[in-house]
């Protein structure tokens, strides 16, 4: 191997944001009262007008693969958080709504993470900080589109 490479200052940065990112997440999704991945869909569905999304908008949305989300949705459904309906746009599709219960528990899940993000990142950046990290994040997440 080429020490050049190893030792490169893009392979430096992007270790450091994956070393970031894997260390952070179990701390901000500690004690969430659901899975990581339920809060992810409940917080995508919370934020939406109507707070429902297509199926596969909201499996595209939380990288899930269509077979992966219909799974993750049915055991969410089963626990009354969310609730399938047809798409008025489209009679192929479903959508995915919030259902009450699935408000209460985005709202529980919500104020926790809240918590543990100020803790664990929020308040060690500045305001110049968190301006800069969200436009960096932005144009990494936007690459191409």
């Amino acid at each position: 191997m080429k020490e050049r490479m190893l030792n490169d200052d893009d392979v430096t940065l992007y270790g450091l944001f994956v070393e970031a990112f894997s260390r952070l997440k179990p701390l901000v999704h500690e004690d969430l009262g659901v899975p990581d991945t339920w809060f992810e869909v409940l917080l995508r569905l919370g934020r939406t007008p109507g707070h429902a999304l297509r199926m596969s908008d909201l499996a595209a949305a939380v990288a899930f693969s269509s077979g992966g989300f219909t799974r993750l949705a049915d055991r969410m459904e089963e626990a009354g958080l969310i609730r399938r309906e047809p798409d008025p746009d489209d009679r192929r599709a479903a959508l995915a709504a919030l259902t009450p219960e699935g408000e209460k528990a985005l709202d529980r899940a919500l104020s926790r993470h809240l918590a543990h993000l100020r803790t664990h990142m929020s308040d060690r950046l500045t305001e110049e900080d968190r301006r800069a990290f969200e436009r960096v994040l932005r144009v990494l997440r936007d690459g191409d589109a």
